[in-house]
């Protein structure tokens, strides 16, 4: 086996991978046929606890990510989930055959090493090999280490390639988990139930977007993926399910920017018995759990810009954050023409079906909205934009809902439910006359909801919260894709 090293090698470097697998088959060995390795450490514990595991032999297995060979003495890098370390190798410990086969190992290679831990001369925790086995052979070339996997599009189209190279990349995703596990453990242990509901719905509503359609064969049937979990929630809590929540995918047939992705991770919770009120107090507690589980702290910073969720999120009404940023009073403008004159004079675009609600939501969105940098509840939205909120007892033109920000992001819904079916069924109606007009973000009437409110639902208090959102700001990454593992990308055959 030794004349291994006399075998002549492809000089193209993805061939050369090829031919060292033929040859590996030809002496009978194939490490695609291996079915399991006998690891028995991680490379981070190693590293972390060295008095623990000194002189002591270990099984490690992971991914080569450096070699260097010095004549009968082989340095790698070994890395695996937890992190790297370093194994030494000596053809003396080995023997002259499996050194040969090692000494054919490339980066990429995945392999098993049995042996004790040391430090070596300069002081490196390391694994003495006394055993290495080959579990699978990498055919393709990673990255050149220096310049690293640094093409954002490559990135994305190649996750797998991605959290290889760059450490970090797996840590985002580590502490996403980690995000998405702790509002699992603070909900849990506030006595919400964890449900599922449909994907594919014959009404894809709970919101303002454009849907995905699809044919369902076996019934014969025009179906859509949820932009929502809205509503089948809703109807849970009109079962008796009185706090149940839901993270899970929705669908929307929407554009691509650093903040929205056709698919994303929403997470809806209803709690029967409260308002939107209490929806405030559980967001400020649970953004505070949150972060202090993932990062030990509630000061945040994004992009250089600090923002702290351990002090009261400021409260602040529509009306009042536009007047605030602009000088407008829209407590004063009480028609649609004052609102269209004084939309005209800020420059404000609004379209022919717009009313008056519609145009301050426009005046928020265009002057507010980026200023809303610390977490900030922005609250009492006009009725013409909330078609499942309740109204205000006291000003029925507005409704009891907030919207949650940070750093000028809409990070969270929520709503005082409505729960009156007559006027659900109004709200309805108005949206069906939007979508004639040719909204295609409209809603349909929902039939069977209207039926579960007629049933009864309990005063209720409602909220979805943007995972990914949430994700990029905890994780101070600037663009969604970089939270989402297999972000949606257009084809590269078109």
């Amino acid at each position: 086996m030794s004349d291994i090293n006399q075998i002549q090698i492809s000089s193209d470097p993805v061939q050369a991978r090829y031919d060292k697998l033929k040859i590996l088959r030809d002496m009978g060995i194939d490490p695609f046929k291996i079915t399991t390795s006998d690891r028995d450490a991680v490379c981070a514990d190693i590293s972390a606890s060295f008095e623990e595991y000194e002189n002591k032999t270990v099984c490690i297995a992971g991914r080569v990510m450096s070699k260097r060979v010095k004549g009968k003495v082989a340095f790698m890098d070994i890395h695996d989930k937890s992190g790297k370390v370093q194994v030494f190798a000596k053809r003396d410990d080995l023997g002259e055959d499996e050194y040969a086969l090692l000494k054919r190992w490339d980066v990429g290679d995945i392999v098993e090493v049995k042996g004790f831990v040391f430090r070596t001369q300069t002081g490196e925790i390391s694994v003495h090999a006394e055993a290495v086995r080959l579990l699978t052979k990498s055919l393709l070339p990673l990255p050149e280490k220096f310049h690293g996997l640094t093409d954002t599009d490559t990135r994305y189209r190649q996750r797998y390639v991605d959290l290889i190279m760059n450490s970090e990349v797996k840590d985002t995703f580590i502490k996403r988990s980690k995000i998405i596990s702790a509002i699992r453990r603070y909900l849990d242990a506030q006595g919400f139930m964890e449900v599922e509901t449909p994907m594919l719905v014959a009404n894809a509503g709970g919101a303002a977007a454009r849907p995905f359609e699809t044919h369902f064969n076996a019934l014969d049937e025009d179906l859509r993926l949820r932009i929502s979990l809205e509503l089948y929630l809703k109807r849970l809590i009109v079962g008796g399910l009185e706090r149940v929540y839901e993270i899970g995918r929705v669908f929307r047939n929407e554009g691509l920017d650093t903040r929205h992705n056709p698919e994303f991770t929403l997470m809806e919770l209803y709690q029967a018995y409260t308002d939107y009120h209490g929806m405030m107090d559980l967001t400020e507690n649970l953004y505070r759990y949150v972060a202090n589980e993932v990062l030990g702290t509630t000061t945040i910073v994004y992009n250089g810009v600090e923002m702290d969720l351990g002090k009261p999120f400021e409260r602040i009404t529509m009306v009042d954050a536009v007047k605030k940023y602009t000088g407008v009073d829209f407590s004063e403008i009480t028609t649609l023409e004052q609102a269209r004159a004084v939309a005209d004079e800020k420059g404000v675009e609004y379209e022919p079906h717009h009313k008056r609600g519609d145009i301050l939501n426009l005046f928020f969105e265009q002057f507010v909205e980026e200023h809303l940098i610390q977490p900030t509840f922005l609250m009492d939205h006009p009725v013409e934009i909330s078609p499942l909120t309740k109204r205000k007892p006291d000003n029925p033109d507005y409704v009891e809902r907030f919207e949650f920000f940070m750093n000028g992001w809409e990070m969270a819904n929520a709503y005082s439910e409505l729960n009156d079916p007559i006027d659900q069924r109004e709200r309805f109606k108005a949206q069906e006359e939007l979508l004639a007009q040719g909204d295609e973000e409209a809603n349909r009437t929902d039939e069977d909801f209207l039926n579960a409110l007629e049933i009864g639902m309990p005063p209720t208090g409602g909220i979805g919260f943007g995972i990914d959102r949430m994700c990029m700001l905890l994780t101070d990454s600037p663009a969604i894709r970089d939270v989402l593992l297999f972000p949606t990308m257009k084809s590269l055959d078109k």
